[in-house]
């Protein structure tokens, strides 16, 4: 008698062998080069995460760059800036490009490097040697030159904010030439260097008139300028209704600590911007993100703004599709999932878990297609009461809540499989890192002999594996089935497209290769 481990009996399209092992040491299908990148692209922020570390991260991009041409390596730097929200990896993707005998690094640049943090972060990257170099050279420092030419005086101002390096650094490093006296004024004072006075830009004199006389008006400068320098709370409440929507979220627990809210009306204000549809969408907010500032909010904070944070996540997960149709959405639980989402950072690893993450694109999914069925799973299928009309911070909770375990992807097809149940689209959170349903398995993936089951049962139906983790191995690979990473709104768009059979499992990267130089 033949091993029927190996040699199985397949219904339908022969199902593709497994080509790699995943980092838990499981059969698994390799993503192929431009998949690996972009996903890389969107998860990586090369801090240590639960199966590999920084090094492994940084070693794994600089090899996949070398493999594509210089063109789909610039676009892969600006989706995942503009698509992606990232800030590390597009610089250092930039970076990478900028060695290269290429225009796309030029026309690239200006399309990633748009703020002050990542004009710092892609001069950090190009003098730590990561990129074989530890100085800017002249390419590089010539766009960074032309970066300070079309700067406002407010955008510089904002981009003193920040080190390692600070902006005054990269002044002395690229010496940008300066366009009148008033910009000539304006690097000598940000360097310390002596300066005409009287040419100072008017933002800059307010600040320094100001710092003498703290009884003046406010000067227009980011506030991180103001905060040595003794405010009232009547001050500190002028300058929360004057922050954008990203710092009035980031800094309540701050403004409750300076007595903000005790100011009449300022936290009914505060609260209605919070709350306001189109500021919301502008700012480009993760819906984690609004989860931990609820999640983490002071209990001083008034309730009229909390509750606008769950105004703003409605908002936030708007992008997430309508799909019509028996849903089935399963978050991985299990223990590795428990890992920082953008990975252990020393002094500064976040506190958003990657369980935190799925258990969220669940209860969003949930939210907006209320016939959505949720089966979280580590080892097996795990139950967890939900309730389609809770709000989407309490149902994300439950799921949050219930962690440990292996990581057994098979097992909530498993369940369908045995239910002989009707579904039209699958969407797995996970790392995709599974291994427990490895055991006695041949020449596919637990996953995949299970999704060929489903498949008989529902010819048209379509999996989603949306892994959090810059790993670039799937459980799960074929026509119907859309591998995508990341954890930005980009993503959603992606799945409506393909779940509306209005693309493919190739979708993800053609996007990318559509972006236009």
């Amino acid at each position: 008698m033949v091993n029927k481990a190996i040699f199985k009996s397949y219904f339908g399209k022969l199902i593709a062998g497994t080509n790699t092992v995943n980092h838990a040491g499981a059969p698994a299908y390799a993503l192929t080069a431009r998949e690996a990148l972009a996903q890389y692209a969107v998860t990586g922020t090369f801090n240590d995460t639960f199966h590999a570390n920084a090094g492994e991260q940084l070693d794994a991009v600089v090899k996949l760059a070398a493999e594509v041409e210089p063109e789909f390596l610039a676009k892969v730097a600006i989706y995942a800036a503009e698509k992606g929200h990232m800030k590390d990896m597009p610089v250092m993707l930039l970076a990478m490009l900028s060695a290269l005998e290429s225009d796309a690094f030029a026309r690239a640049f200006p399309k990633v490097v748009k703020s002050g943090k990542m004009l710092r972060g892609f001069v950090q990257v190009m003098r730590s040697g990561a990129t074989g170099r530890k100085s800017l050279g002249t390419r590089p420092k010539k766009m960074v030159q032309a970066w300070f030419e079309t700067r406002t005086v407010d955008q510089i101002l904002h981009a003193m904010v920040g080190n390692d390096p600070s902006l005054p650094d990269v002044i002395k490093m690229v010496h940008p030439k300066p366009k009148d006296e008033a910009r000539a004024a304006l690097y000598a004072w940000a360097i310390g260097k002596p300066y005409d006075v009287a040419a100072l830009p008017a933002e800059v004199m307010a600040f320094e008139a100001f710092k003498r006389d703290t009884a003046l008006p406010l000067p227009n400068v980011p506030f991180q300028m103001l905060t040595s320098l003794g405010l009232s709370r009547e001050q500190w409440a002028e300058i929360a209704l004057k922050s954008s929507w990203q710092m009035a979220r980031q800094n309540l627990n701050t403004f409750a600590r300076n007595h903000v809210f005790e100011v009449d009306g300022v936290a009914e204000k505060l609260a209605v911007r919070l709350a306001d549809p189109e500021a919301v969408r502008k700012a480009r907010v993760f819906p984690y993100q609004l989860m931990v500032a609820w999640q983490m909010v002071d209990p001083s904070v008034p309730t009229v703004v909390k509750d606008a944070l769950q105004d703003a996540m409605e908002t936030a997960i708007s992008a997430v599709p309508t799909v019509y149709g028996n849903v089935v959405v399963c978050p991985d639980v299990s223990g590795s999932m428990s890992s920082p989402v953008t990975g252990h950072r020393k002094g500064a690893t976040t506190v958003v878990r990657c369980i935190d993450v799925a258990a969220l694109v669940a209860a969003s999914f949930l939210r907006r297609n209320r016939n959505t069925r949720v089966l979280p799973f580590e080892n097996n299928v795990v139950h967890v009461d939900l309730n389609g009309r809770d709000s989407v911070m309490t149902n994300a909770a439950k799921l949050a809540a219930v962690g440990g375990g292996g990581t057994n992807c098979s097992a909530p097809l498993h369940l369908l499989v045995k239910e002989k149940a009707k579904v039209d689209l699958v969407v797995f959170v996970s790392d995709n890192q599974s291994w427990i349903d490895a055991a006695g398995q041949g020449q596919t993936t637990a996953m995949m002999d299970q999704w060929a089951q489903i498949k008989r049962l529902n010819p048209a139906a379509k999996l989603v594996c949306l892994d959090i983790q810059p790993y670039v191995q799937t459980p799960a690979t074929g026509a119907d089935i859309l591998n995508i990473g990341g954890f930005s709104d980009a993503v959603y768009g992606a799945i409506e497209s393909f779940a509306a059979g209005k693309s493919d499992a190739g979708e993800w990267v053609r996007t990318i290769e559509t972006i236009d130089l």
